[in-house]
């Protein structure tokens, strides 16, 4: 599914130094400040850190850099391809700090539905000082004001695993760069920055982390664009912290072998439930009508291991599915080494409106699940519970149970 030189990437990746130090395991640095003896050197570092660089002598505050944030900025960075990557200490801290960058520049933000339930409900909260067209993906370039700042997309999609042609929007919009949310993908199964986007955002407490241990947000970028957010983050103080830095490094080594486990699970698992009964609809790219226009195999290396389907009976009816689940644990997040389901109408995407949320395709029966490393014998069977309580509750309301 990858060249094979990236999973020796993933194992490398930001330790290349480590003979240097005498070390076998990335250093942690902990520090929350840092001896600055010479005062006028100190001023010069901190000149730079304000101003979206790295530390000339003292790192002076941890606020400001961190050498093990540092670390993984830079094997992340490698595995996406990039220049730079600034770490932060959520998605959602990455995602508003960019946004905030992009305010100084242009107030306009072009954003394609459906996205996270949180990035939708931030971009129209008014929190922040920017406008937002929201817009289907044939309506960017119209929507291109000469005030837009960023085109903002998330490919697959939350919750609903939409693709989106990365190509094709970064032509739509034309001078204005493209940031792609590739959370869902990660940079085995695609790399945005290579079909012409300027950012990529990963919520890397999902699948970078890899171990329901870490929180953590990334931006992957030019290094110009790197100093700008480097700037709002020294200003919000939205650092990582190291000890997350550090767990973050340690799961990637073994991010391809995750992501392609999970992925033949899910392949496994997906005509299963889409035949099931209970089943109006799944969604899963690759399956059914889902990628008319083959991106994957040209955009991403596979599906990934996300899916969502949509069962008969609506909340009720995914209620009782969830609550007879013993295997597979009920709860936001995904990208863990064990399977994830959750209610995008009832959590992730409560905070949208509801005529705007059933619009996306979220309706109230969808389930998404992030199927992890276990059997898919097991986890079948698990699910074949909560069809089988489902089903129940919904023959029990029609008066046949």
């Amino acid at each position: 599914m990858y060249h094979v030189d990236f999973a020796t990437l993933a194992v490398h990746a930001g330790r290349h130094d480590f003979t240097q130090h005498g070390v076998h395991a990335a250093p942690i640095d902990l520090s929350s400040t840092y001896p600055v003896p010479d005062p006028e050197a100190g001023t010069a570092s901190y000149d730079a850190m304000a101003a979206g660089g790295t530390p000339v002598g003292s790192a002076i505050y941890a606020r400001l850099y961190n050498p093990t944030v540092a670390r993984v900025e830079e094997a992340i960075a490698e595995l996406e391809g990039a220049e730079a990557c600034v770490a932060f200490a959520s998605g959602m801290a990455a995602t508003t700090a960019v946004l905030l960058a992009t305010a100084m520049d242009g107030a306009h933000v072009v954003a394609v539905r459906p996205m996270y339930g949180g990035t939708d409900h931030l971009l129209e909260s008014g929190m922040l000082p920017i406008q937002v067209s929201f817009v289907a993906p044939h309506e960017v370039a119209s929507a291109i004001r000469p005030d837009t700042g960023l085109v903002f997309i998330e490919t697959p999609a939350n919750p609903t695993l939409a693709l989106l042609d990365i190509a094709a929007i970064v032509e739509a919009a034309g001078t204005v760069p493209v940031l792609v949310d590739s959370t869902f993908a990660t940079p085995v199964l695609q790399q945005p920055l290579r079909h012409g986007a300027a950012m990529v955002l990963h919520s890397a407490t999902k699948f970078l982390g890899g171990h329901g241990d870490v929180v953590a947000g990334v931006l992957c970028t030019s290094e110009a664009r790197a100093r700008r957010l480097r700037q709002v983050r020294v200003l919000t103080g939205g650092i990582l912290h190291p000890l997350a830095a550090f767990l973050l490094l340690r799961g990637l080594p073994t991010l391809p072998l995750r992501v392609e486990q999970a992925q033949r699970n899910a392949i496994a698992l997906a005509e299963r439930i889409a035949s099931h009964a209970m089943v109006s609809r799944l969604h899963f790219p690759g399956h059914g009508d889902s990628d008319p226009t083959g991106l994957i195999g040209r955009q991403m290396r596979g599906p990934g291991s996300l899916m969502a389907f949509e069962l008969h009976g609506g909340t009720d009816a995914a209620n009782a599915f969830l609550r007879a689940l013993r295997l597979i644990t009920p709860a936001v997040s995904l990208g863990s080494t064990d399977s994830l389901i959750q209610h995008p109408a009832g959590l992730t995407h409560r905070l949208m409106d509801p005529a705007v949320r059933e619009a996306q395709g979220i309706t109230d029966g969808l389930l998404r699940l992030s199927v992890g490393l276990e059997s898919v014998d097991a986890l079948w069977q698990d699910l074949l519970q909560g069809f089988a309580a489902a089903e129940q509750l919904v023959m029990t309301a029609a008066g046949r149970g």
